[in-house]
């Protein structure tokens, strides 16, 4: 039996998605979109500071926490805090 991982041709896509497409986030890719380093990362899942979950040494970051949290800069949905208006116009 062949292992689909490694066939294209077997119908296992899932492995060949680019990572833009899976579920999960890796914590050099993390890294590269902000600009930091892979430990800077490491620290900010340790402190809770970005959404993740350690199982034994490995973290796991699904695409979807990761990219809410890039988009509200950190804070909680429903945080007290309402977007100003910048300008008035009366």
């Amino acid at each position: 039996m062949s292992d689909p991982l490694r066939n294209s041709n077997s119908g296992g896509t899932a492995a060949l998605l680019p990572e833009q497409h899976r579920s999960r986030i890796s914590v050099p890719e993390i890294a590269r979109r902000l600009s930091i380093g892979r430990m800077a990362v490491y620290s900010m899942l340790e402190q809770g500071i970005m959404p993740g979950i350690r199982l034994g040494r490995r973290w796991i970051v699904t695409r979807h926490a990761y990219e809410q949290w890039e988009r509200t800069c950190g804070m909680p949905v429903g945080a007290g805090l309402h977007p100003q208006t910048e300008v008035t116009v009366t």
